[in-house]
């Protein structure tokens, strides 16, 4: 099977896909998404197995460009008239009595549990760094916790 030359495809298909892209993100986001459809087509185009529905395989492409685009729009930050004067809300501290407790944990149950909470490390990671399983990197944290707990409680 022989696909015809890209230029081709777009010469034929194109007009359509811009259309179909303009009443869908609209017509100033329209052009972006037909560029991005265009490239994402082409470096596609080599491995192409079938050519009997180009234009369905093009529409395809610039509906997920157009979903991307509508992603994109619910990140960008909203403009406001007038920002409100107010102080940050300062960091909340963790309780001292929290910390001595964990301190008083065995080495390897003190060291899983602050590399979870306060590096915030995976049970992979924290099994990389204090030698060990990533399933006793869990038993660590889990024992350490429920040690903390038990202190807490009385």
């Amino acid at each position: 099977m022989k696909l015809p030359p890209f230029q081709m495809l777009l010469e034929e298909h194109g007009p359509d896909v811009h259309r179909y892209l303009a009443a869908r993100v609209g017509p100033i986001d329209a052009e972006d998404c037909w560029q991005e459809t265009m490239l994402s087509a082409l470096r596609a185009y080599p491995k192409l197995r079938h050519q009997s529905n180009l234009r369905g395989w093009l529409l395809r492409i610039a509906e997920r460009k157009a979903l991307d685009a509508h992603r994109a729009a619910k990140r960008l930050p909203v403009p406001v008239e007038h920002v409100p004067e107010q102080p940050a809300a300062a960091a909340e501290r963790p309780d001292p009595a929290l910390w001595r407790a964990v301190r008083r944990l065995p080495g390897k149950q003190r060291a899983a549990v602050t590399l979870r909470f306060a590096a915030d490390l995976d049970y992979a990671a924290i099994g990389r760094v204090i030698e060990c399983s990533e399933a006793a990197a869990r038993q660590n944290v889990r024992a350490g916790l429920a040690s903390v707990r038990r202190e807490w409680v009385r």
